[in-house]
């Protein structure tokens, strides 16, 4: 009698922690495969924070209940267009092949443009199983960008791929959650890039420079011609506000101070100084002191230049480096 107790204890003892161990398998999430080829990038738009990919999205798993097709999310995606999928279910397995063309959203950060450097952001989520059911693996094996497509004013610095779990504070209307929070297993891909900046800077702040440098000439204008003197700098004051006003039309909107807004205060600042040193040679002038005058327009005009020549090249290094 006691050895038959002893033997039903033990073997129900082993049902139990077969049964747990079954069920502690079954548990596990099914992993997914899931590999990118970034084919090419345009119609960057900076004013509305978007661009256009093209790309090829591969996903190997063995859960038939899984529907990528229907249910792979671009979370960041404006817009998200299928135009090739093909599905191979042989060897237990499911191979899913996807070419897709998206719109995407993104933030831009401009405080040095435009030495800038951008990093492009894409997710992938499935929205029909959590991460109690799906997780992502990343395939890293080979390279995750064509190289020979033409990003035209940017060149290519990295490409990282990435897992993670996304965190939803919500339940998405399920009543059987003890707490709004639900979280997604979800496959990211950074592709860093950097603006080729040289000719593009030249072009947007060569109007700047000629309109301090129209400033500038006043200094060696004749005391006699103080109108012209006070012409030409009020001109070039304007020119640089509108200057500045045309390169903040194609940036998005931003509350931090950017280089673009350093650049243009340091030479507002500096045409302001011309027009007071032009205003105290004017007043040295009614006092009959002309000589004086003429010495402090040649000590005023290289004290103006070589400090707006450095705090210019300082504040464009300090940007580039940044980069």
């Amino acid at each position: 009698m006691k050895n038959n107790f002893i033997f039903k204890a033990f073997s129900f003892f082993l049902f139990s922690f077969f049964y747990l161990e079954t069920n502690a398998q079954d548990a596990k999430p099914d992993t997914v495969s899931i590999g990118i080829y970034i084919t090419s990038i345009h119609d960057i738009d900076f004013k509305q924070k978007e661009y256009a990919v093209n790309f090829w999205i591969w996903l190997k798993y063995k859960n038939k209940d899984f529907d990528f097709y229907n249910n792979l999310e671009v979370p960041q995606a404006k817009t998200v267009t299928k135009s090739f999928v093909t599905i191979d279910s042989s060897n237990e397995r499911i191979f899913m092949q996807m070419k897709l063309q998206c719109v995407m959203k993104d933030s831009w950060r401009i405080a040095n443009f435009p030495f800038d450097r951008q990093s492009l952001r894409i997710a992938f989520e499935n929205s029909q199983y959590d991460s109690r059911s799906l997780i992502f693996v990343a395939d890293t094996i080979g390279q995750h960008y064509d190289s020979r497509f033409t990003l035209r004013g940017w060149s290519i610095d990295s490409c990282l791929l990435s897992t993670g779990i996304k965190v939803y504070e919500t339940g998405f209307g399920d009543e059987t959650l003890a707490k709004p929070h639900t979280e997604y297993s979800s496959f990211r891909v950074r592709l860093v890039i950097n603006r080729e900046a040289s000719g593009l800077f030249w072009k947007m702040f060569l109007g700047m420079y000629l309109a301090f440098l129209i400033s500038y000439v006043c200094f060696y204008i004749h005391a006699d011609g103080m109108d012209s003197r006070f012409g030409l700098t009020v001109g070039a004051l304007f020119a640089v506000i509108g200057n500045k006003y045309i390169i903040d039309s194609a940036l998005p909107e931003s509350s931090s101070f950017t280089l673009v807004d350093l650049l243009h205060g340091i030479t507002l600042f500096f045409i302001f100084t011309t027009i007071a040193a032009n205003a105290y040679s004017l007043n040295l002038i009614k006092k009959n002191k002309i000589a004086k005058a003429y010495k402090f327009d040649i000590a005023a005009s290289q004290v103006v230049l070589i400090l707006y020549i450095i705090l210019n090249v300082w504040f464009i290094w300090l940007a580039s480096k940044r980069n």
